[in-house]
């Protein structure tokens, strides 16, 4: 098999583990539940047992890897070749109030660019996969983006970073705007959800700002394999570091593009 078969099929053995470390403690964080500094930024036992899971699995089979992980940061040689991003539970804040959309989602990054990604769903059972290549899936068959071509026709989805109550750099115009020109905008909460749905055709195009590297690593290549196209806003190449992505079926990016780019200032509206 080749390299990338293998960390995939890792990847997988760990999103499933750490899924199922999620399902145990789903209910039960009620009083282990903190802030970590802002307002809405939640961490719960459960995200640092998923996380503890799924380095295990990766030092184990992939020691000399460099990692980036939510709660325990950079770890190993961070200028190795390989970098696998890991958030061990996306939609935090959901999960703390039991609210079914939360995953798993373990990206790797070759040399800076994304090449591997499992996000996994565990309420649901939903297994999504993607490697360079190697097409994309939904419980081990082949999903596609969506068909649809007119902006006007489309679901979007977005969400809202935590400082969104401290920064007019927010998504708010922007979900107002849209939700007007489109029949509809969600925020699920998971940005890894997020992209997985653009992925399997479940909405048509994503945007949202306020991000880091392990919330869509592995999205990124989902969408990308699964004939999707991944850019910042103004169409210029993604820069995981940002915190700003654009993520469409393709057929809808130039129309969604051009509206991120023109929609007025939150300061100007009344």
């Amino acid at each position: 098999m080749s390299n990338l078969q293998i960390f995939l099929d890792v990847a997988t053995e760990a999103a499933l583990a750490a899924g199922a470390v999620l399902q145990d403690y789903l209910g039960k964080v009620e009083d282990a539940i903190t802030e970590k500094g802002r307002p809405g930024d939640l961490v719960t036992v459960a995200d640092k047992a998923s996380e503890t899971v799924v380095l295990d699995y990766l030092h184990r089979h992939f020691p000399e890897h460099a990692i980036l992980a939510e709660e325990s940061g950079k770890l190993g040689n961070q200028q190795n070749e390989y970098l696998w991003a890991i958030d061990p539970l996306d939609g935090t804040t959901n999960f703390a109030h039991q609210y079914p959309c939360f995953a798993v989602s373990i990206g790797l990054l070759i040399n800076g660019v994304p090449q591997l990604g499992v996000i996994y769903d565990p309420f649901h059972k939903e297994l999504f996969r993607a490697a360079a290549g190697l097409g994309a899936t939904l419980n081990r068959r082949s999903i596609q983006v969506s068909k649809t071509t007119e902006l006007s026709k489309s679901l979007l989805v977005t969400g809202f970073a935590y400082d969104r109550r401290e920064t007019t750099d927010n998504n708010y115009a922007e979900f107002c705007h849209l939700t007007h020109l489109t029949q509809g905008v969600r925020r699920s909460g998971s940005a890894s959800i997020d992209l997985a749905h653009v992925a399997c055709g479940r909405v048509d195009g994503y945007w949202e700002r306020g991000l880091s590297p392990w919330d869509i690593s592995a999205g990124v290549i989902l969408v990308q394999e699964a004939g999707g196209k991944v850019t910042a806003y103004d169409g210029s190449p993604l820069e995981l570091y940002s915190g700003r992505i654009l993520a469409t079926n393709g057929l809808i990016y130039s129309s969604l593009s051009q509206e991120l780019l023109q929609v007025p200032a939150l300061s100007t509206w009344g």
